[in-house]
């Protein structure tokens, strides 16, 4: 496990948004996590199309600019290409916080000038880490060391340990209220879609449900085109998984 150490940082009196975006260089697959300090974020930022890209939109967040450039990507546009034709069609393009992970892996993001202080991004191959309203620069640089030193994981383990390491890097002045991690396979469907939208602790509350379904994974990728491989509860049994999220007392 990779960790990352906490800082002590200022903490003062905004809410906003911490996100990572990435693309697998080994599979393709793309994913997002995000956490802020607001309710139910997981359905307001993330946007993803399996072989097509991921979309994150955030600040003063307008969910339907997730949709449209899905749809621009889906025109064959690449990511710059579809950030240049939102923030010409948006009057309010400086209150937005926007990044894009396209099919190649291309990236392209936009902090508005209008966004809370601190607020800005980094970028690295086929990944984004960008945050508005946090507590500093650091938040961002730490998810990227994540992004980059988990390289040869899965997209869904570098998207949450770039998560918690904006976490641990400070986050968001007063914390987090709710986080999400959506990962879409190349087949179309997601493979992890997991919200926490209410929790003292969403972060910490997110990485305990994702411990629980990553070992089943495998089940449920292999399911849609195998339907005869049985119930989940017996397959986890079977390898020894005692606790994904399949048994209680």
């Amino acid at each position: 496990m990779i960790e990352f150490s906490a800082k002590n940082l200022k903490r003062g009196a905004y809410h906003h948004t911490f996100t990572a975006i990435g693309r697998c260089p080994r599979t393709g697959r793309l994913g997002i996590a995000v956490a802020t300090g607001e309710m139910g974020v997981g359905g307001r930022v993330p946007f993803i199309s399996a072989n097509v890209g991921a979309v994150a939109t955030q600040a003063y967040t307008d969910p339907r600019l997730g949709p449209l450039a899905i749809r621009l990507l889906e025109l064959g546009y690449p990511a710059e290409r579809v950030l240049k034709d939102l923030g010409e069609s948006d009057p309010y393009a400086g209150h937005r916080q926007i990044g894009i992970v396209d099919r190649w892996g291309h990236t392209a993001v936009a902090t508005g000038a209008a966004n809370s202080a601190w607020a800005g991004h980094r970028t690295g191959p086929g990944w984004i880490a960008m945050g508005n309203a946090i507590v500093g620069a650091d938040v961002v640089d730490a998810m990227g060391v994540a992004m980059d030193t988990a390289e040869g994981e899965d997209i869904e383990t570098r998207l949450m340990l770039a998560l918690e390491a904006g976490a641990d890097a400070g986050g968001q002045p007063d914390g987090q209220r709710s986080a999400g991690l959506l990962v879409y396979e190349n087949a179309g469907f997601a493979i992890v879609n997991l919200r926490v939208d209410d929790d003292p602790e969403p972060i910490g509350e997110l990485r305990r449900l994702f411990d629980k379904l990553y070992p089943l994974i495998p089940y449920y990728r292999e399911r849609p085109d195998n339907p005869t491989i049985g119930r989940v509860k017996d397959w986890a049994k079977a390898r020894g998984i005692l606790d994904g999220g399949v048994e209680r007392p």
